[in-house]
């Protein structure tokens, strides 16, 4: 294995695509993706926390080498009171605020909203981890479970960010499956609930069927975890070799999009065989955020 090719380079790959995917869709919350060409978009396109979060994953990954939890706690707090105007959601202000003052994520998250958050924040940022694992599947599913616990100890919320980290996992592999055929080796590891009972939905759904896809599958309009990630598996497993096609494709879904899009591109990264320079030049530096 040379340099180019360990965990934290499939990690940052995963970052780059997911990062870029943020910063791209969340320019859609203010223009159509129907009416809207690639040269006409801003020529800088800025991320939200979805990537801010992520950058937290990576930083504890290539420290410790695996999910430390109140590591990753402290580094989401670290990086939220730093910069807390990245669109981070009320549950999170909630979370990292307290966290940031001192409180423990062990008390505070499973309290969120009386159950635990079923948000999609853990399935948003948890792309690099399937990249870091991508040779240990079972591996993948238990390391995006801890990052996924610090937040959201709802079972959907964890449930939907072990399907994002295996997904990204399996996109890493070649020769790697596509469509159906993706989704049936993400199912194994999602526990059952309704995120792996629409994951089973999608595999229904043809891959041009999109109108379908955000009615059936939801695109994140409720910011959910359950509500989001079938539909992102869903859009990558049809669009594996092209992060350009894959990006546009889910955007169109409407909803959430700098999460669907940050999703998807954190999935389709480890799966293509690069990410189009002139996406990456767009999209604000990452470096020392």
């Amino acid at each position: 294995m040379d340099d180019k090719d360990t965990p934290l380079s499939y990690a940052l790959k995963s970052l780059d695509g997911l990062s870029v995917g943020d910063a791209f869709g969340e320019l859609f919350f203010r223009r159509s993706p129907y009416e809207t060409k690639f040269e006409e978009l801003p020529t800088r396109w800025a991320w939200t926390d979805d990537t801010h979060m992520a950058l937290s994953i990576v930083e504890i990954l290539k420290t410790y080498g695996h999910i430390a939890p109140d590591a990753l706690a402290s580094a989401f707090a670290r990086r939220y009171k730093r910069d807390p105007h990245r669109g981070y959601a009320g549950g999170a202000h909630t979370l990292l605020n307290q966290v940031a003052k001192g409180g423990d994520w062990r008390d505070i998250s499973p309290k969120l909203f009386g159950t635990g958050s079923y948000g999609n924040g853990s399935a948003m940022r948890v792309a690099p981890v399937g990249g870091y694992f991508h040779d240990d599947l079972k591996r993948a599913s238990e390391e995006a479970q801890l990052s996924a616990v610090v937040t959201h100890a709802h079972p959907e919320g964890k449930a939907g960010a072990i399907a994002v980290a295996v997904a990204a996992a399996i996109a890493a592999n070649r020769p790697y499956p596509t469509g159906n055929d993706f989704l049936k080796e993400v199912l194994p590891y999602v526990p059952d609930g309704i995120t792996r009972n629409r994951i089973n939905l999608a595999m229904q759904i043809s891959l041009d069927a999109l109108t379908e896809a955000m009615i059936q599958l939801g695109t994140g309009s409720e910011v959910s975890a359950q509500d989001t990630v079938p539909f992102c598996l869903w859009s990558a497993a049809h669009h594996l070799d092209n992060f350009e096609e894959a990006l546009w494709w889910t955007a169109k879904g409407a909803g959430d999009c700098d999460t669907t899009c940050a999703i998807v591109g954190g999935i389709v990264a480890l799966s293509t065989p690069e990410i189009p320079k002139s996406w990456l030049e767009h999209r604000e530096p990452i470096e020392n955020s």
